[in-house]
């Protein structure tokens, strides 16, 4: 929840809700609330602030007929010519009006509006002004349903440029903007919280001023060719860019100097049993690994709280560094807790670990664990009888008390706030944090979600790994493929079938993977194995267990093999409708395979013709595999909420910055905030006073509460 009751008045205005505003009435509010309202909050003035234009129409007049541009929005001053209805019978034939200037002709074309209406508008002889795109049929210029045609005085009130908004159905573009404006004005004179010499420097106005001009721009910025390109963004876009960049980094370092602040205790022993795993691993730690446990071991040595990101590429050996942190934790004494997204992937880190983990005494804990096994583990926990846990989420229940936690490792934590950090450190005294992520994160997200942690990145795959060779093929040729895949398995190849996730009907995923697998089955008969979402767990994990033996050889799945399952022996991946996915995703599938010493192949089955977009994922997939690389692609193609998954949890991370053009102010943002915290950590110099009231702005006052607090 949200607390209110220290935030500053002069932002209350802001805050009321959107309903508030005149021209709101009972059919409009509904609307509103579809569009920018949340289960857990109604729309609010700031959300409509702050729902920027994604674009603008100029509505300047060209000078004539002849000068207007084919297929760009235009406004244009005609004289009307001639009517030519429809006939009677013509079915759905359009009303046709003829209109001139000086330079030439132009026909306005309406469908299925009626005559009296369009005689109307245009009546014969009159003087109009229309707005519209023109294109051109049959050797003519024609506008259809121009989207606006005035008067003189009609003329005079338009605006220069004409903001496009996301909208929602029922509220046009033109009503978001006419309540934008109104918006506007209940923007009090706010504090400035930006360093003035800055601002200057950059030229930026005011934060008010920057709102205004975006919702009453007075030029439309020119569109890069290159998908690959942003937008760039006009000094108003940048100034409000910043603010929310500044608002995030300076909450993030706030909550890192408290983390900094409270007692840590030592969590590493003296080496020997590290020492000694290390000598048992059956594989030499890449330079990549031995430098993350080093820097893993002095977080432990030190003093302070360790909170710290381990960034790994699909099979950089994430696993064997977790291990070997968790030891450090046991020799002093400790316990260590490992915590999996889900019970599939909790269990294979189990197997994985039992035969690394030599003396170390190991538990997995599940949702499904029978009562009794439960209790035992419960108080074997308690007791200290256990050195590492491993287990869900599940394991930050109430009921679960450690003896005494020292290290807590997380996977796939991106999924998971600061604030779910700071709660979960709450289950030991002084508990030291290491967070593994298999996703490639780029730079400039790394600092916005991790900002208050430090970075260890396992960037070299382990000796003997091959190359994975990837192809794209389009679907036409599937026959071809099952006709390979039939020789790859007579030879004792295990394939992985991926097909893709529509997310407008689960079951149409179903039915897609349900209809593949029988398909593959008139082929291949029993070696093919089917695993979706929608199975009950312990189903999927027999359906996986069965493809780790070889009794399956074929796996038809909907993406839930994606996050770290691990099957070395499976040596080719087949995504179906390749182009439906993001480069991430992509990325993640193609790492279940090239697990083993054998080399593994990638095919990208693709139905054409590819959109721009979707084409440069393909390319990028077959160029390289290098995650870091592919990662900074797909936030350039899809944005930063896409990348992170936080999309679709409603998550966002910002609505007025757009990470992939502001990168740049990302990096000055955050050294910024960690100035500000070194020189005014209690936020009480005019500035920091003024900064206060930017983290309420962007509701990042839990960050506020940390400034007092021990």
């Amino acid at each position: 929840m949200t607390d209110t009751s220290l935030r500053p008045s002069l932002l209350d205005p802001l805050f009321a809700p959107a309903r508030t505003l005149p021209g709101v009435g009972p059919k409009v509010a509904p609307l509103i609330e579809k569009l920018l309202g949340t289960p857990e909050r109604e729309a609010r003035i700031v959300d409509l602030l702050f729902h920027l234009p994604q674009g603008g129409v100029s509505r300047r007049l060209v000078g004539s007929v002849a000068e207007a541009p084919v297929g760009e929005p235009v406004t244009i001053g005609v004289t009307v010519v001639a009517h030519r209805p429809p006939t009677q019978g013509a079915g759905r034939r359009p009303h046709r009006v003829v209109t001139e200037d000086a330079t030439g002709e132009v026909t306005l074309v309406f469908f299925g509006m009626p005559r009296a209406r369009v005689e109307k508008m245009l009546p014969l002889g009159a003087h109009r002004y229309v707005s519209g795109k023109i294109d051109v049929w049959e050797g003519m210029r024609q506008m259809v349903h121009p989207s606006r045609i005035m008067d003189e005085a009609g003329l005079a009130d338009l605006p220069a440029v004409e903001p496009v908004y996301g909208a929602t159905e029922g509220l046009t573009s033109r009503a978001i903007n006419k309540l934008a404006v109104a918006a506007l004005d209940k923007l009090a004179p706010l504090p400035e919280w930006q360093d003035p010499a800055w601002l200057a420097k950059n030229r930026y106005p005011t934060f008010a001023d920057a709102l205004r001009t975006e919702h009453r721009p007075d030029d439309v910025p020119p569109r890069p060719a290159d998908p690959l390109q942003p937008t760039p963004g006009t000094p108003s876009r940048r100034r409000l860019a910043y603010d929310e960049l500044l608002a995030s980094q300076l909450a993030l370092a706030l909550t890192r100097a408290r983390q900094r602040r409270k007692a840590g205790r030592v969590n590493a022993g003296d080496g020997r049993l590290v020492a000694k795993l290390t000598e048992g691993l059956p594989f030499g730690l890449t330079g990549a690994q031995a430098r993350a446990v080093q820097e893993i071991r002095a977080d432990l040595a030190a003093p302070r709280r360790m909170l710290r990101l381990l960034q790994g590429d699909v099979g950089s050996g994430k696993t064997a560094v977790a291990l070997l942190a968790m030891a450090s934790a046991v020799e002093a004494g400790r316990q260590a807790v490992l915590m999996a997204p889900t019970e599939i992937l909790a269990r294979q880190h189990f197997e994985r670990l039992a035969p690394l983990a030599g003396a170390l005494r190991l538990r997995l804990m599940t949702g499904r664990d029978r009562a009794a096994e439960r209790r035992a583990t419960l108080a074997d926990l308690a007791a200290g009888e256990i050195d590492i846990l491993v287990g869900t989420h599940a394991v930050f229940q109430e009921a679960v008390t450690f003896h005494d936690l020292g290290l807590a490792v997380v996977d796939e934590q991106h999924r998971f706030g600061v604030h779910q950090r700071l709660a979960l450190g709450a289950k030991g005294e002084a508990v030291d944090f290491l967070v593994m992520t298999a996703t490639p994160i780029p730079r400039t997200l790394a600092l916005t979600f991790f900002g208050d942690m430090d970075v260890s990145i396992l960037d070299e795959k382990p000796a003997g790994r091959q190359p994975i060779r990837t192809l794209t093929l389009s679907t036409e040729r599937l026959d071809e493929v099952v006709a390979g895949l039939g020789r790859a398995m007579a030879q004792g190849e295990r394939v992985y079938w991926i097909c893709p996730l529509v997310e407008e009907s689960e079951f149409v995923d179903l039915a897609a993977a349900a209809e593949r697998f029988e398909d593959l089955k008139q082929h291949f008969g029993e070696g093919v194995g089917l695993i979706h979402g929608k199975m009950p767990g312990p189903e999927k994990d027999a359906a996986m267990a069965r493809f780790a033996a070889g009794e399956t050889t074929l796996l038809v799945s909907t993406t839930v093999v994606e996050v770290g399952v691990d099957v070395p022996e499976a040596t080719i991946m087949v995504v179906e409708h390749a182009e439906r996915f993001g480069l991430a995703q992509l990325h993640q599938l193609r790492g279940r395979v090239g697990r083993g010493a054998k080399a593994s192949s990638c095919l990208l089955l693709y139905r054409g013709p590819l959109g721009q977009v979707s084409r440069a994922r393909l390319e990028m997939m077959r160029e390289t595999e290098d995650g870091f690389r592919i990662a900074e692609a797909d936030l350039k193609l899809r944005g930063e909420g896409e990348v992170l998954g936080t999309r679709q949890s409603g998550l966002a991370a910002f609505r007025l910055a757009r990470i992939e053009g502001d990168g740049d102010l990302l990096e000055t943002a955050r050294d910024d905030a960690r100035l500000i915290v070194e020189r005014d950590p209690k936020l009480e110099t005019p500035r920091g006073q003024a900064l206060r009231v930017l983290l309420y702005l962007f509701e990042r006052e839990a960050a506020i509460r940390l400034i007092g607090a021990g």
